[in-house]
């Protein structure tokens, strides 16, 4: 007993450490387990094994433990017991966390189903394409520029899941870690920032909005952000105040994890900054711009259905869905999931300037708009849109311009080379280098 004691007496102290300094983040620590874990579970099809051991194992969320309800597909997540968190699924409203346990959200709609084109090959439909060998293309060199962007056999470091090249709108290489293959759903982290800027390009195009618009909320209309316009938001240049930070609780891990409405958190920050003078990332901005988005509809319904009706089944995204906050919101800064190919496809919908398969999506000039390094960026980001105009990526053409989110999540678009790229894995820059996986693909093609 002595003996048991002796060793138990630290373990305890060490737990007892821990809870200490990690209590006030243990809301963010269950919630975004919960969350994580019910989204791969229910969205995803994962098992809880696999999304322990990947997509939850890092610190500190992996000290997180879950109770699983398959029958009533509810997640709930704690910290030795602490500080419970639940998440319920819906179908095709994907999961939402629950602000307590016994909250739930009031789920009055649900989108209308997907009715994609699939007979035809890809990127206008689902279907495979036909083989062919294009004789510019080194497909040795591509082969190696793929195989170095998976961890080979015993190593579990850059942690790729899946990697696609689309040239000439012809998939030549593409390629899945175990456990994932081309049906695979992919969150996306804030690459769902260019679905909410295309859903505005949408929008733009169809007369209906204007970036330079400024009164945009009734309660910005007695101060000066009465002054900032849409543009203002898409370039992340609001001034707004914001704190973009997932090490402890900030701003958004508060909205992520916390808020029922993630839009009202960015709508009650004072200015910080003199109004298109200072160029600040946050994804409070675009989960305000969601909700701009929701107020041009007359319903609610009409709001869920638009990215569906207007931008994925026009583009065949059958599995593509954004899910929504507890206030039916959809978190247009996060949460978006879609397979490695329909992921390229809005890749490909940008290298096309707007048009898909002799119809016209977006304007050209939406996709010049985005594209574009807006002031006091250093030339990294239009609207929405992560840009190489500065040479981030120094063996990139500079033309190149790409969606990118949280563990090296990307859609590398490349005009000059008439190419896309998607990534999707769980790491990112420096353990994974872009700028030279990029540089031996476009050698081989070149």
């Amino acid at each position: 007993m002595k003996r048991f004691s002796k060793i138990a007496l630290p373990i305890l102290l060490i737990l007892a450490g821990i809870i200490y300094l990690q209590y006030p983040r243990l809301n963010i620590i269950s919630g975004y387990g919960a969350k994580n874990m019910c989204s791969c579970l229910f969205e995803a099809a994962r098992s809880q094994e696999l999304t322990e051991t990947t997509d939850n194992n890092f610190s500190p969320i992996a000290i997180a433990k879950y109770e699983v309800d398959t029958i009533n597909k509810r997640v709930t997540g704690s910290v030795f017991g602490l500080m419970k968190r639940t998440a319920v699924y819906h179908d095709d409203l994907g999961c939402q966390l629950l602000q307590k346990n016994t909250d739930e959200p009031n789920i009055n709609y649900f989108p209308i189903p997907h009715n994609c084109p699939d007979k035809a090959a890809y990127p206008y439909g689902n279907e495979e394409q036909k083989d062919s060998l294009l004789s510019n293309i080194d497909y040795l060199k591509l082969q190696l520029a793929v195989t170095n962007a998976f961890d080979s056999d015993g190593i579990d470091s850059l942690k790729t899941r899946s990697l696609l090249v689309v040239y000439k709108d012809q998939i030549i290489a593409e390629k899945y870690a175990s456990d994932f293959n081309k049906k695979s759903v992919i969150l996306g982290w804030s690459m769902t920032k260019s679905v909410t800027a295309t859903l505005f390009g949408i929008l733009e195009k169809q007369g209906k909005l204007n970036v330079n618009a400024t009164q945009l909320f009734p309660e910005w209309s007695t101060d000066e952000r009465a002054n900032i316009t849409l543009n203002g938001l898409l370039q992340m240049s609001s001034g707004l105040e914001w704190e973009e930070n997932y090490d402890k609780i900030s701003d958004v891990t508060q909205m992520l994890f916390l808020d029922k409405d993630m839009s009202k958190i960015q709508l009650n920050k004072p200015l910080e900054f003199e109004i298109n003078k200072h160029w600040n990332y946050s994804s409070g901005t675009t989960n305000l711009l969601s909700k701009y988005l929701r107020n041009q509809f007359k319903s609610h319904e009409e709001y869920l259905d638009f990215p569906i009706r207007q931008l994925y089944d026009k583009l065949g995204m059958s599995s593509m869905m954004i899910e929504t906050d507890l206030s039916g919101n959809y978190v247009g800064s996060s949460y978006g999931w879609a397979t490695t190919r329909d992921w390229g496809k809005l890749g490909l919908l940008y290298l096309h300037k707007g048009n898909w398969n002799g119809k016209q999506i977006i304007n050209e000039s939406w996709v010049n708009y985005v594209s574009t390094p807006c002031a006091n960026s250093d030339k990294i980001y239009g609207a929405h849109f992560w840009l190489n105009a500065g040479g981030r990526r120094p063996d990139v053409p500079l033309d190149m311009y790409a969606m990118e989110g949280y563990q090296g999540q990307m859609v590398f678009i490349i005009p000059s080379k008439d190419m896309v790229v998607v990534r999707m894995g769980l790491t990112e820059e420096p353990i994974i280098d872009f700028n030279k996986m990029l540089k031996e693909i476009i050698v081989a093609v070149d």
